[in-house]
């Protein structure tokens, strides 16, 4: 925590008095090792620190409606052999909201063209909607948030003076969870569950940046 204080305090002021701003809106794949992969939209902003390094931070938004099957796992393991009820105590969905503080590096390679990596640290937040335990069509809600961090790598074609095109692949790390203590009726057993949403996989995107 200690040093994400200072790194917070070293981008503030780059991140006000930088000379020129960009804005990106990226969309693309987003392959999280918890759900199946799907649709990803992210927004970034930045401020140059000189032509070949920038300073910013970035919000994303995915969504996925799936069946948690390590959870189902956990239930069955528990004694409860009912597959079909399991499966839709386990449906769950996820929306994942990762805010980042973000630094580029960008290297020239031809006039038109430009290589960058990319690296970011910041907290995730995952909102979450789920059945109810002991009555699956009840839906309940869950809000959880881990730490995060994000590297990756990229290329864009400048289209004008103050427009670029680019694609990039990153890989995304966190891993949101909670515990919650549910109790079966038939058996009066109670168990306590850890839910963890590892978020860590791919993000494959495109997307185009602005400058003034």
């Amino acid at each position: 925590m200690k040093r994400l204080i200072c790194v917070i305090l070293i981008l503030v002021p780059v991140l006000i008095f930088g000379q020129n701003h960009s804005a990106a809106i990226k969309l693309g794949h987003f392959s999280p090792a918890a759900t199946d992969g799907g649709f990803v939209i992210g927004y970034e902003g930045g401020k140059f620190v000189d032509r070949n390094l920038a300073i910013g931070w970035s919000i994303d938004w995915f969504q996925k409606d799936y069946i948690d099957r390590s959870l189902v796992k956990e239930i069955e393991d528990w004694g409860i052999p009912n597959a079909e009820i399991n499966e839709l105590r386990a449906e769950t969905n996820v929306h994942s909201l990762p805010l980042m503080f973000t630094m580029t590096g960008i290297f020239p390679v031809d006039r038109y063209v430009n290589a960058y990596v990319t690296g970011g640290i910041g907290a995730e937040v995952l909102l979450i909607f789920y059945n109810n335990f002991q009555n699956p069509a009840k839906n309940e809600f869950k809000g959880a948030f881990d730490f995060n961090w994000r590297l990756g790598v990229g290329g864009f074609y400048e289209i004008g003076n103050l427009s670029d095109l680019f694609a990039e692949i990153s890989y995304h790390s966190s891993q949101p969870s909670w515990t919650y203590k549910v109790r079966d009726d038939q058996s009066g057993l109670s168990r306590t569950f850890e839910r963890v949403f590892d978020m860590s996989g791919i993000l494959a995107r495109v997307g185009v940046k602005f400058y003034w």
